[in-house]
C-alpha cells in the first residue's frame, strides 16, 4: 500500500488498485481473490502428489529390500536362478493393520488429518515390527515415500485450514 496524490490516476486505470478517501491505495478485492485462488491451486497439486505418493507406496514392492529379496505390504519376493517367486506376505496382525492403514490413507486423502495419521500409524507399525533379515537389508522407495507422504499430508492440512480460517 502506498499513498497517491489526487492526480495519480494511472495506477487506478489498470483495476489492480483504488483509491479511497484520504489519498489511501488499496489492492483491487479481485486481485486477492485472484491471489487466494492461486494458493488454493497450489495445495491441491500438493494433494495429487501427496495422493500419487500413497498409491505408489501401498502398490509398490520395495518397503524392504535386500540382496535378492523385496517385501511390500502384500506379498514377499525372493530371486532364485533368475527366477522371481513370490509369495504372500504372513497373516500377522502387524501388516494387516499396516495394510489397513495405508489403503485408508488412499481412500480418505481428501482428509487431509486423517490420511496423516494413517500413514504415520502405518509407517511407525511397520518401522517397529519388520523383522530384520540381516545385514544387507534395508527399507525400500515405498517406505521412504510413506514416511515423505507423511509431513506433506500434515503441510497440506494446516495450510489448507489457515486458508478457510482466512475467509
Amino acid at each position: 500500500m502506498r499513498l497517491v496524490t489526487a492526480g495519480d490516476v494511472a495506477a487506478c486505470q489498470s483495476g489492480w488498485y483504488h483509491v479511497v478517501g484520504g489519498g489511501t491505495l488499496f489492492l483491487n478485492l479481485s486481485f486477492i481473490r485472484l491471489k487466494m485462488l492461486l494458493i488454493l491451486l497450489g495445495v491441491l497439486v500438493l494433494h495429487l502428489i501427496i495422493l500419487v505418493l500413497l498409491f505408489v507406496s501401498t502398490a509398490a514392492n520395495a518397503w524392504t529390500v535386500g540382496g535378492t529379496s523385496s517385501q511390500d505390504l502384500w506379498y514377499r519376493c525372493m530371486t532364485f536362478n533368475s527366477d522371481y517367486h513370490c509369495k504372500a506376505a504372513s497373516n500377522e496382525d502387524w501388516i494387516q493393520a499396516v495394510q489397513a492403514l495405508m489403503v485408508l490413507s488412499v481412500l480418505f486423502a481428501l482428509c487431509f488429518f486423517s490420511t496423516c495419521l494413517f500413514v504415520m500409524c502405518g509407517a511407525i507399525i511397520y518401522t517397529v515390527m519388520a523383522p530384520d533379515e540381516g545385514a544387507g537389508t534395508s527399507y525400500g522407495y515405498a517406505y521412504v515415500l510413506a514416511w515423505v507422504a507423511f509431513p506433506l499430508s500434515l503441510i497440506s492440512g494446516l495450510i489448507y485450514i489457515i486458508l478457510r480460517k482466512r475467509e
